[in-house]
């Protein structure tokens, strides 16, 4: 009776959605930055052996296709993270970034800048269209859509959190940056606003809006739970969207639980003079 109540207690899954969301992110960071310190072969490593957390998250979206329960959102909504997590670990392990790996230069055009910054992410933004469409067709006329709708919030958010980073922020962390990007800082700014932001947190309030009332409304212990998990996650998304302006040290969550980064050789420092400048102040 106990565990069926929980399973069903929107105010549990609206905590369970924010754990995941700081753990998840704090244990990819923590092996990324252990992953660093002993090399690039242990970045390829990592994500080989995260594989298993990539193919759960696929059988799992397919098993909770049908399963309109309270766990079934649940389940849905853990493998959609499974699929996006693994990816994410590809992604900042450098293994599945882009074709251009050096800085953009200090003086290049907006446009110049524009394509260089698609270079950097464009093979981890192609996978992840290409599994956002796979996820699509494998939960076309489902029953539970909750991991296809985790999945695309993910996905939307991430674009748009990119482009307010290209487009330039007061505020930007890159201390989480792994070696293998490190290239990366060169192509955001910092400026004190800019035409993404107010569109980027609108559209995130509209959908934190639309996710709560439906789970308000919701007629069945599936929905609720579903929606809730939803409204968390947008909520979420919003909330990293306020920290690139509110000045939060944000970066707390999980800096304490990362391990010491090894001294970078002298050699790789004086390649990316354009970096200091950049993080300087962070």
């Amino acid at each position: 009776m106990t565990d069926a109540w929980t399973l069903t207690n929107p105010w549990i899954a609206a905590l369970s959605a924010i754990f995941l969301w700081w753990f998840s992110t704090g244990i990819i960071l923590w092996r990324v930055r252990r992953a660093d310190n002993a090399g690039r072969d242990a970045h390829l490593w990592s994500v080989l052996l995260g594989l298993p957390l990539l193919l759960a998250g696929i059988i799992g979206l397919n098993e909770t296709r049908a399963d309109t329960s309270a766990l079934g959102a649940y389940l849905s909504f853990l493998s959609a993270l499974a699929v996006w997590g693994w990816v994410e670990l590809a992604f900042l392990s450098g293994i599945i970034a882009g074709p251009n790996t050096v800085p953009c230069p200090p003086d290049a055009p907006l446009q110049a800048r524009f394509f260089r910054a698609i270079g950097t992410i464009l093979w981890h933004e192609l996978l992840l269209i290409a599994l956002l469409a796979a996820i699509v067709i494998l939960t076309l006329d489902a029953a539970n859509i909750f991991g296809l709708w985790t999945f695309a919030i993910l996905f939307f958010a991430r674009i748009s959190a990119k482009l307010n980073l290209f487009f330039g922020v007061p505020r930007i962390h890159t201390e989480f940056l792994p070696r293998p990007l490190s290239h990366l800082a060169s192509h955001f700014r910092r400026a004190p606003m800019n035409w993404v932001f107010p569109l980027s947190v609108t559209a995130l309030s509209y959908a934190s809006y639309c996710f709560l009332e439906r789970a308000f409304t919701a007629t069945t212990n599936g929905t609720l739970i579903g929606f809730t998990l939803l409204s968390a996650l947008t909520l979420l998304a919003l909330l990293e969207h306020w920290f690139m302006v509110i000045p939060l040290p944000d970066q707390k969550l999980w800096r304490w639980m990362l391990p010491e980064r090894k001294s970078q050789p002298q050699a790789m420092q004086t390649l990316h003079p354009t970096l200091k400048e950049k993080t300087h102040g962070l």
